[in-house]
């Protein structure tokens, strides 16, 4: 229908001129007239709230035939077939406005910005998921003007319906258009950015989406926030991450942090206290898709064999499709292998297992955009708990992920923080409806786990991970989760699967309360960033925030704990957390100034042997992974144009380039 439509306004605008110069006597002299408003006669735009336009119209139309034969036209005359029902007639009637303005006493008045904005903010989404940019002559600061102005409601029209129906759509936005309307399929990729936009535009008090970068194939790596300040980082408030689909065929982890976002929005508006608590106290990073390219591959892969999983070794070869990103490079294996330096560094003299600088030598390997785009990701917001999701496995994996022995094998390699670590992978383990119970257990994982949870070398030694990158660069205590024995289960199995995982989710955000948390300043009352925070017996240090404030995971009993900075006194507390106690306990430290001493002066020079942790990508690879990303995007654009694109190219006319979301 779509098409027939689009064809017979083709056919129109192709009609012969009323007036064919070449034959004298058809054609009266032309004789130039003040423009006058004149019957509105655009058949689409019929049911505007007035009955005058004038020509040339705001985008230098100059006549109505002009009008019906451009781009614009035909896009709000196909707008309900084309966006699938949806803002319909907003779109058609807010077109009709510019192309057809509203015209009094020989007087064009233009429409209101405010009517726009509101429009756009609630139908943006719809243009993304058919991958269509939003139309250049619905440009709100262009072509519409503010009240100050003299506009006028291009919905005018729509304004009595609206009161008339106003419960009904309540209950629409109670229920079909609430982000808890959980959809319980696969979500595309275009699929997956429109939730997230929607989600934001439903809480926007309190919920945020930002891109951290792309992918090999200029997919955008899209995180979607949770504060209720969202965009800025607030004194003593933890910030809490979670990464999704690293392994692009591995997607349950994906489908669940979707799930995530949508049930902390509509909970939060519900009143839900718990919900409210969490977000008004954590600020709260999603990352559903890290290997959007991946996925896209394992999306294919089990499509073209439709899900025909009845041979063992078809399903294996199909469910492997998609694992790695675009350039073949497992991304879980692709970060800075900081592990091996720690094991050969262990023995000497102001040995450290935190902030290890990335050597040089990493910057000449193969390092993925969507490796360096989450590196940056977290040295640039002071991350305190993290969780990557991956399938395969029922079990929590916690650092290190590489075994000390040369040749691998099963050898547990803990941490320093090894109680702190299994204490946060048990809180999600234990709040699993199935994943502590030894009978649950599936994949490799079987023989090593216990309770649902396995320190990463002694399950399956790897190097390069990314949480063994976290603990060993940064603040950040990351976990791994693994979601589900089926990498890419059935459809039907996914509102099982949130509901065994949904307490889990909120129980781990939870632990980043855990243990103490603090201002350090010094006696003037200035704060002090990159502050060391120190636990006797635990030989790993975190690092105070740009305005002093830090955070330390911390099991319950009495620690030790001291703040140092050079050029300061060491300040030292003794503290005591109850088992029971489930907000962080705040130590504060104010440190005075004095001379650096000889042993600092030695441990700083012991650092720097290794690198400098501010000197990130030294060779500038920066923008050789951008162009990368951008070379395959526009790659991607010449090679495949929107199924819509076809309708508007018509022959001798310029193509409207401005619809392509990417041109």
């Amino acid at each position: 229908m779509l098409l027939i439509l689009l064809q017979l306004l083709v056919f129109a605008s192709c009609a012969p001129p009323r007036c064919d110069p070449n034959f004298r006597g058809l054609c009266k002299p032309i004789i130039e007239e003040k423009p006058k408003c004149t019957d509105l006669m655009l058949s689409y735009c019929d049911d505007m709230s007035y009955a005058q336009t004038m020509f040339p119209n705001i985008l230098g139309h100059k006549t109505r035939e002009d009008a019906e034969a451009g781009a614009e036209y035909l896009l709000i005359s196909v707008a309900e077939s084309l966006l699938g029902g949806e803002c319909n007639p907003e779109i058609r009637m807010l077109g009709c406005s510019v192309l057809a303005p509203r015209c009094e006493k020989e007087k064009v008045l233009k429409p209101c910005r405010s009517t726009c904005e509101a429009v756009r903010r609630r139908c943006s989404r719809t243009f993304d998921k058919i991958q269509m940019a939003w139309p250049y002559f619905l440009d709100c600061d262009r072509f519409f003007v503010s009240d100050q102005e003299g506009c006028y409601d291009p919905l005018e029209g729509l304004r009595g319906q609206e009161e008339e129906e106003a419960a009904d759509a309540m209950d629409i936005l109670l229920t079909a258009d609430s982000p808890d309307t959980l959809q319980f399929t696969y979500h595309s990729n275009t699929d997956l950015i429109s939730v997230l936009k929607n989600t934001e535009e439903q809480c926007s008090g309190i919920a945020r989406t930002y891109s951290i970068g792309r992918s090999m194939e200029g997919r955008e790596l899209l995180v979607i926030e949770f504060s209720n300040n969202p965009g800025e980082h607030e004194l003593l408030e933890p910030e809490v991450k979670y990464i999704g689909n690293v392994h692009g065929n591995e997607v349950l982890g994906r489908q669940l942090l979707i799930y995530l976002a949508q049930h902390l929005c509509s909970e939060y508006l519900l009143g839900n206290e718990r919900i409210q608590t969490l977000i008004n106290t954590t600020r709260i990073h999603i990352l559903p898709s890290m290997n959007p390219d991946g996925y896209e591959m394992a999306v294919s892969g089990v499509s073209d064999n439709n899900y025909d999983f009845e041979q063992e070794d078809q399903r294996y070869d199909s469910l492997n499709i998609g694992r790695n990103n675009a350039q073949n490079i497992d991304l879980n294996r692709n970060f800075p292998d900081l592990t091996s330096i720690v094991y050969s560094r262990r023995r000497l003299k102001g040995y450290r297992t935190d902030h290890i600088p990335i050597p040089d030598y990493y910057w000449f390997g193969k390092v993925a955009p969507e490796t360096y785009a989450v590196m940056k990701w977290v040295r640039s917001i002071p991350f305190v708990l993290s969780a990557n999701f991956h399938g395969g496995d029922l079990v929590v994996s916690y650092p290190y992920d590489l075994s000390k022995h040369p040749l691998g094998g099963d050898m547990f390699c803990p941490t320093p923080d090894d109680k702190v670590f299994k204490f946060i992978a048990a809180t999600y383990a234990n709040a699993h409806e199935t994943m502590s119970n030894e009978n649950a257990r599936c994949g490799s994982s079987r023989s090593h786990s216990q309770k649902g949870i396995v320190n990463g070398a002694q399950w399956s030694s790897l190097a390069g991970g990314m949480q063994d990158f976290n603990y060993l660069h940064t603040n950040c205590f990351e976990v791994t989760v693994n979601v589900g024995c089926d990498r890419f289960p059935p459809e039907e199995e996914l509102a099982f699967a949130w509901h065994e995982n949904q307490e889990s989710l909120l129980s781990f955000m939870e632990a980043a309360h855990r243990g103490i948390k603090g201002i350090v300043k010094d006696d003037e009352g200035n704060a002090i960033k990159g502050a060391r925070i120190s636990v006797r017996g635990i030989q790993h240090d975190i690092t105070t925030a740009e305005n002093g404030d830090y955070w330390r995971l911390l099991t319950p009993g009495i620690h030790i704990v001291s703040a140092s900075a050079r050029g300061y006194t060491r300040a030292t507390k003794k503290i005591q957390l109850p088992s029971r106690m489930k907000t962080a306990g705040r130590v504060d430290f104010v440190l005075q100034k004095a001379p650096v001493d000889s042993d600092a002066q030695e441990e700083d020079d012991a650092i720097s042997s290794m690198g400098t942790y501010d000197k990130f990508d030294p060779y500038n690879q920066y923008q050789r992974y951008t162009q990368m990303a951008d070379l395959s995007q526009n790659r991607e654009e010449r090679a495949e144009k929107p199924w819509w694109w076809n309708y508007f190219t018509l022959p001798g006319v310029p193509a409207p380039t401005w619809l392509l979301k990417h041109y």
